[in-house]
């Protein structure tokens, strides 16, 4: 089992039972070592599979834990807890709901869901949502959530602030009468669950002897409280994760987590794992001088014995055009080397970077796939499938109510929403309970409505899952409205697929023949009542998770549409076709591929502007850089473009620092060939042997060559320029024409500036001082 580990992560898997932090380094072999770290302790028999809780931020991340657990040791990996956070909270509130104050048919909202339900508040209590942004307040509630405090413990230090707090109530109000809950609401109803029952605290503390966390830098504030509690009774904590990788504050990741880790419980038994074996020696090179440039790290640094490697090439281009098309060319000549498209990768900053690469990828006939986008269970027509299927089984369910009651379209306008709306908040009840109040042709659209998902939820009543899937799909409507569609048939597809989910859903969780009522008593025949723990002995607590992915006593129904609501939070996209993959840096966290671009190496861009000022957010910018440079194995690209097409402006910009950081012996400037006109490509393929672009040796940083220049002086205004002539600009600084082209208001001019390098000027936008003839 241990054979095979480097001497770190040996000393990391045979720890004894104790409190320790493990700084992984990106490529360093930590799943490796938290996956025989598990199946170690249980081979020695120093604990057994249902003492252990590993904890991790991504469905697949679980799923590969327990298949690496599984393949080492030849055991049931049922029983054992092994999933994310939020999916870990899940199985806890439905084992123990009634303790939770939650029905146990409760439904989970995803980030989509939560967003429309405080919509539909907000209007339903004649706030006016440009001075409160549904946005905003989904923000400021989440981030309450994740502080553990409830609306009485947030300070309201101003009338805003206060409305708020109102507005957090309102919503906490609604939630509960409709029985659902938000991902955040999932980590703090257990966190309260915990804390104020001692019987349910002391069974978990009792029951988990080891509790591993993985990518231990993305935790937020009340998932360490989370964690502190279930290892009140003595459990060890084995915490892996890497600071330099924390890129997550936006959703409430705090770094300094792992620092206070160290304090509170590793307390000097810190073990580094800095053995790369993903990327060649440039590579990490390039990252450790990155990242010593943030002061507040624990310190590591990543080598390899795999040798040095290419150095990154680094290509500037006048435009992001250019900097697509030549990357486009660059792709190609990977693609006839032998690479497959699927380990290439182009990462960018932001989505807005994306449009122009997909436009040249697209030209070119290069398979290509937008990695991270839009993922199946979040796509509108799953989503109003998934929405009568949660009908079916809550009826008081408002926000699935909305999404579906008029959809496809039966006749039931805004108004009579409007009236139904307000009869459900006069009587406080569900929008369903308020149907019969609603007078006319609407009440009797919206009461048949209602009708047909009570008979849907009779017809299907002793159907298998995949079954009742598709039979409510055919019956709801979806696949006739849809097929009316020109642009449909991809919608249909996805419904047809959403069958495909379910059965497999349905064969992995062992309930593909059994109807609902079947498999809720085959539980209570098999485990009595899961809730009564206080009278269980040791062996009988196995009993508070008889069902894999801890579906607790639940239809098969109900487990399906919170594995949904669980996927479709879930960061991974899904897999495809053999194509380059196209993905912001962000998603791009956890991946690696042979060949990498980053591209939109500028101030502004990367490193953001929005966090460039201020100290914390260029630290988390320059850990995002450090990211995006361990994705690569073999080949790395910075490329920049000195101008760019961003929200519809036509923006110039400066080389990013985190160029400057990086020492020159790792980098390799690549410069254009002269005189081509915008309509040809300026690269052919991808380079070799060290040679620039004209096919002579590389000598590292080299000064971009001018294009053609098509005359040697014009007239704009009252000024005349001509190319040699010395001119300063009041944002980059002084610098020579060294080309001009066009005439008049279209005339523009190539400057060599001292500080930042080549810039493509329009001149009649451009204010440009003439400091010499």
């Amino acid at each position: 089992m241990i054979d095979k580990l480097n001497t770190p992560q040996r000393e990391a898997v045979t720890l004894a039972p104790q409190h320790a932090l493990v700084l992984a380094g990106a490529g360093s072999g930590k799943t490796r070592v938290l996956t025989t770290r598990m199946a170690w302790l249980i081979q020695t028999g120093q604990v057994s599979p249902l003492g252990i809780l590993a904890v991790t931020f991504t469905n697949k991340a679980a799923r590969e834990m327990l298949a690496r657990v599984s393949g080492i040791l030849p055991i049931d990996i049922r029983g054992m807890w092994i999933g994310t956070f939020h999916g870990l909270c899940n199985r806890m509130l439905r084992a123990h709901h009634r303790d939770a104050s939650l029905p146990q048919a409760f439904q989970i909202l995803d980030t989509a869901d939560q967003l429309s339900a405080i919509k539909r508040l907000l209007k339903a209590n004649g706030i006016d949502d440009d001075k409160y942004p549904a946005r905003d307040v989904q923000r400021f509630i989440n981030g309450a959530k994740e502080e553990g405090l409830r609306p009485s413990a947030v300070e309201a230090y101003d009338s805003f602030r206060r409305r708020m707090i109102e507005i957090y109530e309102l919503y906490e109000a609604q939630c509960a009468r409709e029985g659902v809950v938000d991902f955040p609401e999932l980590l703090l109803r257990s966190y309260e669950l915990l804390s104020r029952n001692e019987p349910v605290r002391s069974h978990y503390q009792r029951r988990f002897k080891h509790i591993l966390i993985d990518e231990f830098q993305d935790t937020n504030t009340l998932q360490y409280k989370w964690l502190t509690l279930l290892a009140g009774g003595g459990a060890s904590l084995f915490a892996v994760g890497d600071d330099d990788q924390s890129i997550y504050a936006f959703r409430g990741a705090n770094v300094g987590n792992m620092a206070d880790f160290e304090r509170d419980y590793a307390r000097g038994t810190v073990i580094r794992l800095e053995q790369n074996y993903r990327s060649y020696g440039h590579i990490l090179d390039a990252a450790n001088a990155l990242i010593t440039h943030n002061s507040s790290r624990l310190g590591k640094n990543l080598w390899t014995e795999q040798g040095a490697g290419e150095q990154i090439r680094v290509v500037e281009q006048p435009s992001d055009s250019l900097e697509a098309r030549w990357l486009v060319d660059e792709v190609r000549g990977l693609i006839s080397d032998g690479h497959n498209r699927s380990q290439i990768a182009v990462l960018y900053r932001s989505n807005a970077q994306s449009r122009v690469i997909e436009h040249a990828l697209n030209s070119s006939g290069v398979p290509y796939k937008v990695y991270g986008g839009l993922r199946f269970f979040e796509r509108q027509e799953i989503k109003h499938a998934l929405a009568y299927l949660r009908l079916m089984a809550n009826i008081d369910d408002d926000t699935s109510f909305m999404r579906v009651v008029n959809f496809p379209p039966r006749g039931i306008g805004a108004r009579t929403l409007e009236i139904l709306s307000d009869q459900a908040q006069s009587f406080n009840t569900s929008l369903a309970q308020a149907v019969a109040r609603v007078p006319g042709k609407g009440g009797s659209n919206l009461a048949q409505f209602v009708m047909k998902i009570v008979q849907m939820g009779h017809e299907t009543r002793s159907l298998p899952l995949p079954e009742l899937v598709d039979h409510v799909i055919a019956h709801s409507g979806l696949i006739e409205h849809y097929n009316q569609d020109r642009e449909g048939a991809d919608r249909v597809e996805n419904l047809n697929e959403l069958v495909n989910a379910a059965a497999a859903f349905a064969i992995e969780a062992d309930m593909s023949g059994l109807p609902a009522g079947v498999i809720v008593n085959r539980v209570r025949q098999t485990v009595g009542d899961p809730l009564d723990i206080e009278t269980m002995d040791d062996a009988d607590q196995i009993a508070i998770d008889p069902m894999q992915e801890g579906f607790d006593g639940l239809s098969p129904l109900m487990a399906f549409l919170s594995h949904a609501a669980l996927e479709a939070g879930d960061n991974q996209a899904q897999a495809g076709q053999d194509a380059v993959q196209l993905m912001t840096v962000h998603a791009a966290k956890g991946l690696e591929f042979d060949a990498v671009f980053i591209t939109g190496m500028e101030e502004g861009l990367f490193p953001h502007e929005n966090s460039a000022s201020d100290p914390s957010g260029l630290e988390e910018e320059r850990r995002l850089m450090y990211v995006a440079i361990t994705r690569a194995r073999e080949r790395l690209y910075f490329s920049l473009a000195q101008s760019r097409m961003l929200h519809g402006q036509t923006r110039y910009a400066m080389r990013s620092r985190f160029l400057s950081e990086v020492p020159d012996e790792h980098l390799k400037w690549i410069t254009p060939k002269q005189g081509f006109s915008e309509t040809e490509p300026r690269w052919k393929g991808a380079l070799h042997s060290g040679a620039d672009a004209f096919g002579r040796p590389s000598t590292g940083r080299m000064t971009p060559l001018p294009a053609r220049s098509v005359t040697s002086g014009v007239t704009v205004g009252s000024q005349q320029f001509r190319v040699g002539q010395g001119v300063k600009h009041a944002r980059f600084g002084e610098g020579t024409i060294i080309g001009l082209s066009g005439s008049g208001l279209e005339a523009q001019a190539q400057i060599q500036f001292r500080e930042v390098g080549l810039k493509t000027l329009a001149l009649g936008v451009a204010k440009l001082d003439i400091t010499q003839s």
